[in-house]
């Protein structure tokens, strides 16, 4: 069984993770600086090197000026009904 990072489902996060972002019009430094992060944080989360938790995905939402159930309730609508984890 992959692990979730690297399985389609993640991509999605991912992939969501980042059109928020841009949504958001916030760079990578940008949203590292309100995250009191270094950038490479930013762009490993993004690239799926490292993997974000619960906590994290808060605050990223929030840094980016959007509801975190509202933006995982985004996510999980295009989740497939069964995910590999």
């Amino acid at each position: 069984m992959p692990r979730s990072v690297f399985t389609d489902a993640y991509s999605i996060v991912l992939k969501t993770l980042l059109e928020a972002r841009e949504a958001a019009g916030l760079t990578q430094i940008d949203l590292a600086a309100r995250l009191d992060r270094p950038q490479p944080f930013i762009s490993k989360v993004e690239r799926g090197v490292r993997r974000l938790d619960i906590v994290e995905f808060y605050a990223w939402a929030r840094a980016i000026g959007e509801d975190p159930a509202a933006l995982f309730a985004r996510i999980a609508k295009k989740l497939p009904k069964k995910v590999d984890i």
